[in-house]
């Protein structure tokens, strides 16, 4: 008997979901500036959105950075760099900073930051950014089309308005800005607060 050949069938997806190609797809992503550089005719910034939190103690954060990035080996030669949050009102400056090269503009200056003193560092924080927080490199992991840059937090400034009488850091305030597969977007609606879900009423 000659056995009819089967059609494959196509796997298929529970509710409305259709299959995408794979990427980074891991959104919203912290949209922040950092400045880089110990010598003031070396300062830059570049916009990084590949940032993130990788240990509490000791504090330590992440960033990626293309090797053919101006920032790229100012931050390797230093070993230290500042990540600044911006706020909403800071959009055009962080998008600027990330579409054009410290090789040919001076981004201060385009963007009218000024650049003020860092606590532990020689880089700059960025004043008009309510957090700054300042690393020194630990690790660069080569990853392929970016470097990981693993980095301890020696410190961190904040705008004074943003604490409340108790002590508390309201940075729900800041007004900080994500990015969201190519656009940039501030806070949303308050849905809830670390635990809520098991909270007791």
């Amino acid at each position: 008997m000659i056995k009819k050949k089967q059609k494959k069938r196509k796997k298929q997806i529970s509710f409305n979901k259709t299959h995408w190609q794979a990427g980074t797809m891991l959104y919203p992503l912290p949209a922040v500036l950092i400045s880089c550089g110990t010598e003031p005719s070396k300062y830059n910034i570049i916009t990084i959105s590949w940032a993130g939190t990788v240990c509490t103690d000791p504090a330590m954060l992440s960033i990626s950075v293309r090797p053919e990035r101006h920032s790229y080996e100012i931050i390797k030669k230093n070993k230290e760099f500042v990540v600044n949050l911006p706020s909403r009102s800071m959009a055009k400056a962080v998008d600027y900073c990330g579409v054009r090269s410290g090789r040919n503009v001076n981004k201060w200056d385009v963007c009218k930051l000024k650049a003020i003193e860092s606590q532990h560092i020689k880089t700059p924080q960025i004043e008009s950014c309510p957090v700054s927080i300042e690393c020194k490199v630990k690790q660069i992991i080569p990853l392929g089309s970016h470097d990981c840059f693993i980095a301890e937090v020696v410190g961190v400034s904040v705008f004074s308005d943003l604490i409340n009488s108790k002590g508390r850091l309201q940075l729900e305030k800041a007004e900080l800005i994500s990015y969201i597969h190519g656009a940039y977007f501030a806070p949303g609606k308050l849905l809830g607060t670390f635990g809520y879900s098991v909270k007791k009423n």
